[in-house]
């Protein structure tokens, strides 16, 4: 939801996707209680299946903006990573957007205008240890959204990558909260230990709100964001301190 909003605030007429019907009428709900200016509509479908995406799809056949946001993650180590493990991460956080932009993109081009974004992170570019799978996916994502920039050549189509950095998103709220219950601390003693010690390099030194990131993506999928194609944009925090 809160990375919609900026979008339908700006007027755009956004769908939510989630997996339950229930979490989506609760996402609508809310954007409409905000007062956004866009319509809002919304269905529930797994995107990480091809059967979700037909259901979406079959429902909305054509958008002129495609945020590409879908992802899990786990933290694991690398040894106890196993196939099924690759795979499930794979089919999540890349093929749901490959193809929904296979099914999106060839109408954008047709009506000369549309955006695809796809929602990265840091971990695309830093590889974390401790869950190695995750930014295997995310890296995929950088290539899969540049190449797919080479195809547009001349069109008033973009697609581009945000890369966040550690974000304060539901997933990750929840699991410091786990963490700080497992280790009889507060999730704010949990947060400072992370940047301390997982994320030294951040200058921001907390979670991102999201946003905080939402602003990016609407700059992004907005007109003024034209000559932006086949980026990687960092609202990373600082995180990553390579200036290329």
């Amino acid at each position: 939801m809160r990375l919609q909003q900026p979008l339908a605030n700006e007027g755009a007429s956004v769908v939510v996707n989630g997996r339950t019907e229930q979490r989506v009428n609760e996402a609508i709900s809310k954007l409409r209680a905000s007062g956004v200016r866009g319509k809002v509509g919304g269905i529930a479908a797994d995107v990480g299946t091809a059967a979700g995406i037909e259901k979406l799809t079959d429902r909305f056949p054509d958008v002129d903006i495609l945020v590409n946001n879908a992802g899990i993650f786990e933290v694991k180590p690398f040894e106890q990573i196993d196939d099924e493990d690759w795979k499930r991460l794979f089919e999540v956080n890349v093929l749901s957007g490959v193809r929904l932009s296979r099914h999106y993109l060839a109408g954008m081009k047709k009506r000369n205008w549309g955006r695809i974004v796809f929602i990265s992170s840091e971990s695309a570019v830093q590889i974390p240890a401790e869950m190695i799978h995750y930014g295997m996916t995310k890296t995929a994502q950088l290539a899969i959204a540049r190449g797919l920039a080479e195809t547009t050549t001349g069109a008033n189509v973009t697609v581009n990558s945000v890369l966040p950095g550690p974000t304060a998103s539901e997933g990750v709220e929840r699991f410091v909260r786990e963490l700080a219950a497992e280790q009889k601390t507060d999730p704010g003693a949990v947060e400072d230990e992370f940047f301390r010690t997982m994320r030294p390099t951040s200058l921001l030194k907390r979670f991102a709100k999201p946003e905080e990131v939402a602003a990016m993506v609407a700059f992004v999928c907005s007109p003024v964001s034209s000559a932006t194609n086949g980026a990687a944009l960092r609202a990373d925090g600082g995180v990553v301190r390579s200036i290329l």
